[in-house]
């Protein structure tokens, strides 16, 4: 207790839940075109009736920053596809980051390129465009500004609010009062338990600590520990989402079984597996068909309520555009409608043995961890205190100490996995892609032993962290630990004080020059090399999409790796300048 929370007089979970319960008499759930239009309650009593009748749902994310455009994709994606045949049932809103600070703080706060409702009428005219499910699936719980943003998504008719899993993870620059941040969400979460319609708490697994997990066996532990949060200790119902890092088809399919036999259902939405998507909109069409067809399948054999999720194409160049998001959801349609010719093919055998092991595992993972913060002093009861300490404990550690998988400090998580997540796998692949497409091979590099390299995100995405990291280790390169979401200003304190040769920086959307630019007026002088999603919205522009800077990075002096084979050569160029 005095390593994990320290600090006397925290606030306790039960006054918090209190405070929030008593602002239902004020702040309620509103009407809803979506809920008039299927005649339900609530979205988590649709999804029921879904899943009692074997329907396969569709989700699709939208937000622009302009509002209107975000309005207009929000009737015109439903109201097009509906003329195919196909319905889509759900819109995840992706709000900007910056909208995690509360409105009063808001002007000062870092932008990305996502929505900014300024108000609740705002909240509640994006929802209202179109009888969708509105899913306020970002920024929303886990922040500062959770209790507000929850008001606003209630008062607009939204039953599915999250993202609990982001909590644990996510940061936003220059607001890391995790106690507020902390408090703020119990409140927002005693608002949800006090409806008189249930309202999901929305938790992405992969945007949690899923993402940093080795074994699938702890993914699902953690669905666990999080229903003990919030329905044991609250009563809300909680949905959780999956899907972003599951490329392995079985394992794809084994988790969506372990999910359903601990009755983490009706879930809320399993996202598309966007890692897989590495190439042109042609190629990555046989992702988007390889995941949405087990997705489909699974929710037609042994449902969970989850909607099926059709990431375009274009994802990892850009934000798609409206009429690409209109075209992956009729793709979606038309899988969901040929996934029941493959049922007979299936061979459950396989399925139903890993599933077991996650299960198995996942069981014993929640019930070690439960204990070991029990044993601490950690107030197990206590929505806070648990929220509070599995943040600073993080996933790596909470593996190692309370993992299923025998200890092997040799293993990426300190222990061997039951049932490996696929993402070590991918980023070794990807990594393998990388060096042999710049066409490296033993003994045709450059020397790199000795040179040292910080690495760091520019944001909340690690997965490219991750990568350049294994990239370096394979060249011969130290790598050197910069932190995830690291402020420009700490990022250069690190490099003062264990002057590395290089920087490297993973960014995702949004903000690369100007990210680069903060790095140089703090007097960072080695040399910056920069990838990922090179782009920004225009100074002064609310209503303009991303556009690159790469040409404007490279002038300024940043070393600009377009795509991860750009990594070695680079570093190749350093070291003989250096030398």
């Amino acid at each position: 207790m005095k390593t994990l929370l320290p600090e006397p007089d925290l606030p306790r979970g039960t006054d918090l839940l209190a405070e929030g319960k008593a602002l239902a008499r004020v702040w309620s759930v509103g009407p809803s075109a979506f809920l008039r239009h299927v005649g339900a309650a609530s979205e988590y009593d649709f999804k029921q009736t879904r899943m009692t009748a074997r329907r396969v749902m569709q989700h699709a994310q939208i937000g622009y920053r302009d509002p209107a455009k975000s309005c207009r994709a929000y009737a015109e994606i439903w109201k097009t596809c509906a003329g195919q045949g196909v319905t889509v049932d759900r819109y995840g809103l992706c709000l900007d980051w910056s909208m995690a600070v509360p409105r009063a703080r808001r002007g000062g706060a870092e932008r990305g390129t996502g929505m900014i409702l300024s108000g609740v009428e705002d909240f509640v005219r994006l929802a209202n465009s179109a009888p969708v499910a509105p899913h306020f699936g970002d920024f929303v719980l886990g922040f500062p500004a959770a209790l507000e943003n929850t008001q606003a998504a209630l008062s607009a008719g939204s039953t599915a609010i999250g993202n609990l899993g982001q909590y644990f993870t996510f940061r936003v620059p220059g607001h890391d009062d995790d106690i507020e941040a902390t408090a703020q969400t119990v409140r927002a979460i005693g608002l949800i338990a006090a409806q008189p319609v249930p309202v999901m708490v929305h938790s992405n697994l992969d945007d949690g600590y899923a993402a940093q997990f080795t074994d699938l066996a702890s993914c699902l532990g953690m669905i666990l520990i999080e229903r003990h949060i919030v329905t044991g200790l609250t009563g809300a119902p909680i949905g959780h989402c999956y899907g972003h890092h599951f490329s392995d088809p079985l394992a794809r399919l084994a988790f969506q079984r372990a999910m359903a036999t601990v009755g983490a259902a009706p879930g809320t939405v399993i996202y598309g597996n966007t890692t897989a998507y590495r190439g042109l909109p042609a190629a990555n069409f046989a992702s988007l068909a390889n995941y949405l067809l087990v997705d489909a399948a699974a929710q037609i054999s042994q449902p969970t309520g989850h909607a099926i999720n059709a990431v375009p194409v274009t994802e990892n160049e850009r934000i798609p555009e409206i009429e690409e998001v209109i075209a992956a959801q009729l793709f979606a349609g038309r899988m969901a409608e040929m996934a029941p010719g493959w049922l007979g093919m299936l061979d459950p055998g396989p399925v139903e043995s890993m599933a077991a092991q996650i299960v198995a595992g996942g069981q014993a993972f929640a019930a070690a961890t439960l204990r070991g913060l029990d044993e601490a002093g950690v107030d197990t009861n206590c929505p806070f205190q648990m929220l509070l300490a599995l943040r600073r404990i993080g996933a790596r550690q909470l593996e190692a100490a309370f993992g299923a998988g025998r200890l092997d400090a040799t293993a990426p998580g300190g222990r061997v996995p039951i049932a490996p997540a696929t993402i070590l796998s991918e980023i070794a692949e990807m990594a393998d892609h990388a060096l042999h497409g710049a066409g490296f091979v033993t003994g045709s590099r450059a020397d790199l032993t000795g040179f040292r390299v910080m690495v760091a995100t520019s944001d909340v995405h690690e997965h490219g962290k991750m990568l350049v990291e294994e990239i370096l280790r394979r060249l011969g390169v130290t790598v050197l630990d910069g932190g995830v979401s690291t402020d420009p200003a700490l990022l250069a304190e690190r490099v003062r004080e264990q002057t590395p040769d290089a920087v490297a920086i993973s960014t995702y959307n949004g903000i690369a020059l100007r990210y680069f630019q903060a790095l140089q007026t703090e007097g960072v002088a080695v040399p910056i090399l920069i990838g990922g999603r090179l782009n920004q919205i225009p100074e002064g522009s609310n209503s303009s999409l991303p556009v690159d800077v790469g040409a404007q990075l490279a002038e300024a002096g940043a070393v600009v790796c377009r795509n991860a084979a750009d990594l070695a050569p680079a570093l190749q160029n350093l070291v003989r300048k250096a030398r």
